[in-house]
């Protein structure tokens, strides 16, 4: 059976795929976030869903990475899980030249 590591890389040299992908970044490293922070608090989808007042199935969305939620959202899952959020802004690792 082929690993979603070995998958990954095959698809990552179609061109069409690892611009998709290279897109979805933040998507990623935010539905990361939000598991991370829900794994380090030793939670549940459920128990950060009850803390929230929501539901297990509006958390999973949340981790799923499928849509960007509000800041007021990211806010409540900070909350529920004891963390804090922290929203930054950073230069991208490769600089588009400027016109002079």
């Amino acid at each position: 059976m082929t690993s979603m590591k070995d998958l990954k890389k095959q698809w990552a040299k179609n061109p069409a795929f690892k611009a998709d992908y290279d897109a979805m970044e933040e998507e990623f490293a935010l539905a990361g976030a939000l598991i991370d922070a829900r794994s380090k608090a030793h939670m549940t989808q459920e128990q950060v869903a009850i803390a929230m007042g929501t539901t297990q199935a509006v958390v999973a969305r949340l981790e799923g990475g499928g849509s960007i939620p509000s800041t007021r959202t990211l806010k409540r899952f900070a909350e529920a899980t004891g963390t804090r959020l922290r929203i930054s802004f950073e230069q991208p690792t490769e600089q588009p030249s400027r016109p002079s």
